[in-house]
């Protein structure tokens, strides 16, 4: 007998069960996908480490599993079982342990729970009911009434703080008590049918609301000359001896960081308090990727460190996951400023929102030839039309004005990367 468990996903507790694809008496194969997880920004299959027989199924439809969870136990053959201890996650806790393994969780520096307090006492809660108090843009430390065991905070105590503030009119941190819209019965004016959203679509959308509500957003617009950026993207290309295609998307992230380079204020986030800037040594780039399932944002990392070619083929890497649905968590962390491109699609402008906590993004639409003053006559020019949208408490018009004009030095004559 092999037990099948939650393999490492990074640090992520709570994962959505999805899809569960098989069942007890069925034959299953070596990666075959068992059932379908889904994080906060990705859905990921869930593959099984050997084949066998099926004898017992351990997760639900709706199920939240961690690392280490049992899925199912299989029976395999006794060669494919020679040494399963050693293929197999570290075990995950059984019913007799879990109240040890939750009291040490609890006890953790990850889970330490107290951001304020109140009356003297800090506010308890797991890491769960903080990030769910997040996402409806609750500050957890006002919530001092805790209806769990010894005055926990639970997600129920969250839903009533919520309802408290809006009936009482009195607005909370983070815009919890902005009236919501009312509802509306559409089907009285004609036929409607009804889809659910997929959960990165949800979160996306909390996120983008509680960025819209906190931060100060200031959109600054401006074009970029890159007719001799292309025409050396189109050498480069051709060159046959490289299978690598290089796309302007890469110079893009390329000058990018280079800008950082010398705007060290823009590569920062704000402290949770709002009394200093925690300025960032390293430069991974995010890049919003559209899916099926909803917008995403793997992470180019150490952008400063690469080249051309080896940056195009993991932007490659990354998109391909991303369309499949299985980029992990790590491949979504750790970014510095976010690149949103419709270039592929069309428009002139657009404001792209910050993705929180960063501090800047970068919107990228449809680069046309257009006719260019040089002075004594009009010449044909590739201009690309760049947004760069910022939170103000950071960045100040006269940074966001120079910074915009930095990247367009860069990409207008791109040798100046090589300085």
């Amino acid at each position: 007998m092999v037990e099948v468990k939650v393999p490492d996903v990074g640090d992520v507790a709570d994962i959505d069960v999805i899809e569960v694809l098989i069942q007890t008496g069925d034959t299953v194969e070596k990666e075959q996908t068992l059932a379908v997880l889904e994080t906060d920004k990705a859905s990921m299959d869930l593959p099984s480490t050997h084949s066998g027989i099926v004898k017992d199924v351990f997760v639900n439809v709706g199920d939240k599993v961690s690392e280490g969870a049992l899925v199912i136990s299989l029976e395999v053959q006794s060669s494919a079982a020679a040494a399963p201890a050693a293929e197999q996650a570290k075990p995950a806790a059984t019913p007799a342990d879990a109240p040890a393994a939750q009291k040490k969780v609890a006890s953790s520096p990850a889970a330490s729970t107290a951001t304020a307090r109140v009356s003297g006492k800090p506010s308890h809660a797991s890491p769960s009911v903080r990030l769910f108090a997040r996402e409806l843009g609750v500050d957890i430390s006002l919530v001092t009434q805790g209806s769990g065991r010894k005055g926990r905070i639970l997600k129920e105590d969250v839903k009533s703080f919520i309802k408290q503030v809006m009936s009482s009119g009195v607005p909370a941190q983070g815009g919890a008590g902005i009236p919501s819209i009312p509802a509306v019965d559409f089907s009285q004016f004609g036929e409607i049918e009804e889809q659910k959203l997929s959960k990165i679509q949800r979160l996306t959308g909390r996120n983008l609301s509680r960025v819209w509500l906190n931060l100060p957003l200031v959109t600054y617009h401006d074009d970029a000359d890159i007719t001799e950026m292309e025409a050396f993207r189109k050498a480069l290309n051709a060159d046959k001896s490289t299978e690598i295609k290089v796309t302007g998307l890469i110079f893009i992230v390329k000058a990018l960081v280079a800008a950082l380079q010398q705007f060290p204020r823009i590569n920062s986030s704000l402290s949770p308090d709002g009394e200093s800037l925690i300025l960032k040594k390293y430069f991974n780039v995010g890049i919003a990727v559209d899916t099926p399932n909803g917008l995403v944002v793997p992470v180019l990392k150490d952008v400063d460190k690469k080249g051309l070619a080896e940056l195009t083929r993991e932007l490659s890497e990354l998109s391909e996951k991303a369309r499949n649905g299985k980029l992990l968590p790590a491949d979504m962390r750790g970014g510095c400023i976010t690149i949103s491109s419709l270039g592929g699609i069309g428009g002139k402008a657009f404001t792209p929102i910050v993705n929180a906590p960063e501090v800047a993004i970068l919107g990228v639409t449809r680069s046309s030839m257009q006719p260019v003053w040089n002075g004594s006559e009009f010449v044909p020019k590739l201009m690309l039309p760049l947004d760069i949208t910022y939170d103000h408490r950071v960045v100040d018009g006269a940074d966001g004005a120079r910074f915009m004009s930095t990247i367009i030095k860069y990409l207008s004559d791109i040798r100046r990367l090589l300085l």
